[in-house]
C-alpha cells in the first residue's frame, strides 16, 4: 500500500515550504488541500507563494492550484474528485504524493475517502422540508435505512441536506467511484500563538504593500461578483467591502486582522477535532531550523515503514 504524507497547519505556519523542502528529498510531488487556492486570479488573498515549490533550482510539481476561474464555487466534492486524479498520477510516476493545507474539511475528505455524494440543491423540496419541526426532520431521517453519517441529525440544515440527498436518488442512480487506498502518515506544523499573531501581521502588511488591493479590483473588472468576492471571504471579503465604501481602510485592515486570527483558531480547531476522531496527527515544531524539521519528517515516515 503506498503512502500519503500528508502536512498541516495553521495559516502562517510555515506548511508549504516545509511539504516543498521535503518533496524535493523524497522525490515527492504536492497536491494542495486549500479550498481558495484552486482559483486562478486570487494569488496574494490565498498566499499561493508559488515560488515556495522551487527548491535548489527544482521545480517540485504541484496539483489542484489554480483550476477554476474565480467566480466559480468550487466545492468539497469536486476537490475530491480532483485528489483522487492527482494521487493517481503521482503514483502512476513513481512518486510520492504530500497532500498539503489549511482547510480541514477538504484533508478529511480525502484522508477518510468518503463517498461524497453530489446531489443539486431542490429549492422546492427544502422549502417543504423547512416547513417541518426538526422533530418531524428526525422522525423522517429514522424511516431512512442508511444515514450519511451521525452528524446529519446535529442541526436542521443537515438534517434537511440529509432528506434531499435521499429524495434525489429516490429517482436518480447513486454515483459511485473508486477511491485510492493509502497509508496515511499525518504531520501537523505547530507554531506558539504569539509567533502566529506576529506572522500573519506582518504577511497581511506585506501583501497589501505588494497589491492585494488591485488584485480584488481586477477580480471585480473581470467581471466576478462582489457577492462571490465575499463569499470567498477573509482577504476578498474585506477588501471588497472596503472598494465598496462600506469600510474605510483602516477598519478593513484592523477587522481583516482580527478575522484572520480567528480563522487560524478554527483551523487549529478542526485539527484537535481530527484527533478526537482517532486520527493520529505527528506534530513538530514549526519554529525549528528547516533542516531540523525536514529531517523530523522523514523519521517519522520511515517509522511507518515501506
Amino acid at each position: 500500500m503506498n503512502n500519503l504524507i500528508t502536512i498541516i497547519g495553521p495559516t502562517a505556519s510555515g506548511k508549504t515550504v516545509l511539504a516543498a523542502q521535503l518533496a524535493e528529498q523524497i522525490s515527492g510531488e504536492i497536491i494542495s488541500g486549500d479550498s481558495r487556492q484552486v482559483y486562478r486570479g486570487m494569488d496574494l488573498g490565498t498566499g499561493k507563494d508559488l515560488v515556495d515549490y522551487t527548491v535548489n533550482g527544482e521545480a517540485i510539481p504541484y496539483y489542484i492550484i489554480d483550476v477554476v476561474d474565480a467566480g466559480y464555487k468550487y466545492n468539497v466534492y469536486e476537490f475530491q474528485q480532483d485528489f483522487v486524479k492527482a494521487f493517481n498520477t503521482i503514483i502512476e510516476k513513481k512518486k510520492q504524493p504530500i497532500l498539503c493545507g489549511g482547510t480541514g474539511m477538504y484533508i478529511e475528505a480525502a484522508l477518510k475517502g468518503y463517498k461524497l455524494i453530489h446531489v443539486p440543491s431542490n429549492p422546492e423540496y427544502r422549502e417543504i422540508c423547512e416547513k417541518k419541526t426538526e422533530k418531524e426532520l428526525i422522525e423522517e431521517l429514522k424511516k431512512i435505512k442508511e444515514l450519511h453519517n451521525q452528524t446529519e441529525i446535529d442541526n436542521k440544515r443537515r438534517m434537511i441536506r440529509a432528506l434531499e440527498i435521499e429524495h434525489y436518488y429516490s429517482t436518480n442512480p447513486k454515483i459511485e467511484f473508486d477511491f485510492p487506498q493509502f497509508l496515511p502518515i499525518i504531520i501537523g506544523v505547530s507554531i506558539d500563538v504569539e509567533t502566529r499573531r506576529n506572522r500573519i501581521d506582518i504577511r497581511l502588511k506585506q501583501r497589501l504593500d505588494e497589491g492585494l488591493v488591485d488584485e480584488v479590483k481586477a477580480l471585480i473588472d473581470r467581471g466576478v461578483s462582489t457577492e462571490t468576492l465575499i463569499y470567498y471571504g477573509l482577504e476578498y471579503k474585506f477588501l471588497t467591502q472596503y472598494l465598496l465604501n462600506q469600510l474605510t481602510y483602516d477598519e478593513m485592515v484592523t477587522q481583516l486582522n482580527i478575522a484572520i486570527h480567528q480563522f487560524a483558531k478554527r483551523q487549529m480547531t478542526w485539527f484537535r477535532g481530527m484527533e478526537r476522531r482517532g486520527m493520529k496527527i505527528h506534530w513538530i515544531d514549526g519554529m525549528k531550523p528547516m533542516t531540523e524539521r525536514v529531517l523530523e519528517c522523514l523519521q517519522i515516515v520511515d517509522s511507518y515503514g515501506k
